[in-house]
């Protein structure tokens, strides 16, 4: 076992933003798997562990988001009040239907799998550009001067935010993270959450303007069509979902790609085997989605009572909380050493991009940016080395996995 594993009673199983376990959550979920796989946690939810029960609940109808109620639950009845809950509560991302059927349906166009092959080109092009800018340095940050400028610049794309408003997007460091962990926010991060709302919802706000007197062929002007016909959307539900698709269009395609090249680097065999065969890329995107996921965990509300899942009554209201990560590393699904990057693997499936109604509208988007840029990375910079590989700074979130910085040189 992990020597970074704390194996006393009194540790509490599911910790999730202590400093190990967000350095490496794995051997605590081999634990909670073994031990306790539908575990309650200290603030008083459901942690489902294992594969099985993992991608039940985010399939069965009997489970929804309920965000609302489950927000006044957990916070009390004045939470809505506060402006940076009332904006979540109106993303897709935590609406029920037919809410969300309606939302989902108004963006889904942008996202399908023709319109996502079309952009490999600007995404080379991208990825090429930045590369070209650093290559004469001899070192970079992969994370700020690599990682994040791509999927950045394609959101900004899709979006249709001006090209002259895109540096302020670049170097705004994103934090927003920390509203999604499990663990309640406190007042001082609720303030924080609002303060970062209130910026996002005036920017937005002044493009939409923007886009009523310009249109563009682009998403924003789509929605904003969309809310003049009143019935299909509010303003408060459009600036609401354009903030989530620009932060969920680029967060977890940036840990992606940051995940990614670090586990080829821990494991040395695996990249040389990726330098020598790159038609592996694709597979090798979906082992790195699986052996380290950008999301590592995603909620449902228990809609009615369910009488036994995993060997415990869940009572209606109950949140469940899915532990991707830890699904995804399941030797029941995964029986040859599911705790090894092996970018051959057969058959791999992973969980990280959700499941059910909620499944991720860009995952074929992140999968090319990702492909893209891993790829295009090695091929031209065969000689490139991470500074310290072995105690990278994570990010201090738990559900958004991701890396502060990943030094390199070649």
């Amino acid at each position: 076992m992990n020597e970074h594993v704390q194996t006393s009673a009194t540790a509490p199983l599911f910790n999730p933003l202590a400093p190990e376990f967000i350095r490496d959550p794995y051997p605590f979920y081999a634990r909670l798997r073994d031990t306790d796989p539908m575990h309650v946690t200290p603030f008083g939810s459901i942690v489902a562990s294992r594969h099985a029960e993992a991608s039940l609940v985010l399939r069965d109808k009997r489970f929804g988001k309920d965000f609302v109620a489950r927000s006044m639950r957990r916070y009390g009845p004045r939470i809505m009040d506060e402006p940076v809950f009332r904006s979540m509560s109106h993303w897709m991302l935590q609406q029920d239907p037919p809410d969300h059927t309606r939302l989902r349906g108004l963006v889904v166009q942008a996202f399908t799998a023709r319109r996502v092959e079309d952009m490999r080109p600007r995404i080379q092009e991208i990825v090429d550009r930045t590369l070209d800018a650093v290559t004469p340095r001899g070192e970079m940050d992969l994370i700020a001067d690599f990682a994040y400028r791509l999927p950045v610049t394609i959101i900004c794309d899709m979006l249709g935010i001006p090209e002259e408003h895109r540096e302020v997007f670049h170097e705004r460091s994103s934090d927003s993270g920390r509203l999604l962990d499990p663990v309640p926010l406190s007042p001082q991060e609720i303030a924080q959450g609002n303060a970062g709302n209130a910026m996002s919802q005036a920017y937005f706000q002044n493009l939409f303007e923007l886009r009523r007197r310009q249109p563009g062929d682009d998403l924003i002007t789509q929605l904003v069509q969309a809310e003049e016909d009143g019935a299909k959307l509010s303003n408060e539900e459009l600036t609401a979902n354009i903030i989530l698709l620009f932060g969920a269009g680029h967060e977890t395609t940036v840990n992606l790609i940051g995940n990614g090249l670090l586990a080829l680097h821990r494991n040395p065999d695996q990249l040389a085997l990726l330098k020598a065969r790159p038609e592996l890329i694709g597979n090798a995107i979906e082992e790195f989605l699986r052996y380290d996921s950008s999301v590592q965990l995603t909620g449902r509300v228990a809609l009615e009572e369910i009488e036994d899942l995993g060997g415990r009554r869940i009572p209606k209201g109950e949140t469940v909380l899915c532990l991707l990560g830890s699904a995804n590393r399941d030797s029941a699904v995964y029986p040859d050493r599911p705790e090894q990057l092996d970018i051959t693997r057969p058959n791999v499936k992973p969980l990280s991009f959700g499941g059910g109604i909620h499944f991720c509208l860009g995952a074929q988007l992140a999968r090319i940016e990702a492909e893209i840029a891993i790829l295009t990375l090695l091929q031209r910079l065969p000689e490139l080395r991470l500074v310290d590989a072995e105690n990278p700074e994570w990010r201090p979130t738990f559900v958004l996995r991701g890396l502060k910085r990943l030094p390199g040189r070649w």
